[in-house]
This record gives structure tokens, C-alpha cells and sequence, in this order.
């Protein structure tokens, strides 16, 4: 699923395609005859918003290692929806190799700050207050960095590695000051 896609893996939740007045009215009966709970559809919503964060985070990891080695990710560029990342210039396989340091530098669209704060971000606007899918977005952000290393065939550039830390240590530290403990899931 790609982020911004309009289609929720969520049955229950609104979407650009709206629900037909029939499937409303037993959407609202299933609520109000306690089939479908809050604490259902709280749950829902979590799994969502974890699948999202997978999504957001594997595509920008495997964004910010494809510049290493072209040959080996040719197919994994053309998978990446690039727009839903943010990234809208030049086409990473148009690159030149001076190009595409560029791109992974310090200051570069996917260096390790500006995408590790990218990570973080979305997690931290998305879960605000709430510990649960702050760990939750966590979480997703450890799947989608797992994903990504599968898709690579197996250890991924070290920038990802230190981006993945940045990221992670924000989130912490979100978690930390409202009170929260985090357990490290990296190792």
C-alpha cells in the first residue's frame, strides 16, 4: 500500500471512495449493537496507521540505498512511488554517479538527516500524543527498514543503518517524555 494512495486497508474507514448510504447505515448498527467496538476499531485504525508507516519507511530506505549500486536496484527504483516520498526531481536511474552522491550527502534529499527526519516526522504528526501508535509507527518504521533489506538482498548501505538510528532515537525520545518506555525490537 502506498501512502496518500486513497485506499485504506481499514474496511471501517472513510476513504476517498465513499460509502454507499446502505453500508453507512449498517456500519452505524454495527456500532451501536456493540458488534464493532471502539476498542475494535481503535485497533483498526492501529494497524492502519503501522502498515502506512511501513510503507513510508521502506520506500524512503530503499530510496536512500539505490544510489550504491545501480545494476542491483534497477527493478527496486522502478517499484518506488517516489512523489509519495516527497521526492520529485530528477529521476534517480537518469542519474550520474556524482549526481546520486549528491542526492545521499549530508545535505542531500536522502542524506541521513533530512530522511531520518522525514521518518520521524511522519510517525511523531501522525501519533502526536498517543504512546500506543507512537510505538506502533515504531514499529512500522522497523518493518518497513527489514523490508527494505530483503528487497536489497541483505545488509543495506550504512547510511540506512544511521538513518534508521536518527529516526528511532526521536521517536524515543517522544515516547520517553510523555512517559512511555521503549523497547529496543532493532537487534
Amino acid at each position: 500500500m502506498q501512502i496518500g494512495s486513497g485506499i485504506s486497508l481499514n474496511p471501517y474507514a472513510q476513504s476517498g471512495m465513499s460509502l454507499n448510504e446502505k453500508e453507512s447505515e449498517e456500519f452505524k448498527n454495527k456500532i451501536k449493537s456493540g458488534e464493532i467496538s471502539g476498542k475494535t476499531l481503535s485497533q483498526a485504525y492501529l494497524v492502519e496507521y503501522s502498515l502506512q508507516v511501513e510503507s513510508y519507511s521502506s520506500n524512503n530506505l530503499q530510496a536512500q540505498s539505490a544510489p550504491f549500486d545501480f545494476a542491483k536496484v534497477k527493478d527496486i527504483l522502478n517499484s518506488i512511488d517516489f512523489q509519495s516520498i516527497g521526492y520529485t526531481g530528477k529521476p534517480i536511474a537518469d542519474m550520474t554517479p556524482d549526481e546520486a552522491k549528491a542526492l545521499v550527502s549530508e545535505d542531500g534529499y536522502f542524506g541521513v538527516s533530512k530522511t531520518s527526519t522525514r521518518l520521524s516526522d511522519f510517525v511523531l504528526s501522525g501519533g502526536g500524543d498517543d504512546i500506543e501508535k507512537l510505538k506502533a509507527g515504531r514499529e512500522g518504521i522497523i518493518q518497513g527498514f527489514n523490508e527494505a533489506e530483503k528487497l536489497w538482498g541483505g545488509k543495506l548501505p550504512d547510511i540506512s543503518y544511521e538513518t534508521l538510528d536518527k529516526a528511532l532515537a526521536s521517536i524515543d525520545e517522544k515516547i520517553t517524555s510523555l512517559g512511555g518506555k521503549v523497547l529496543d525490537t532493532t537487534a
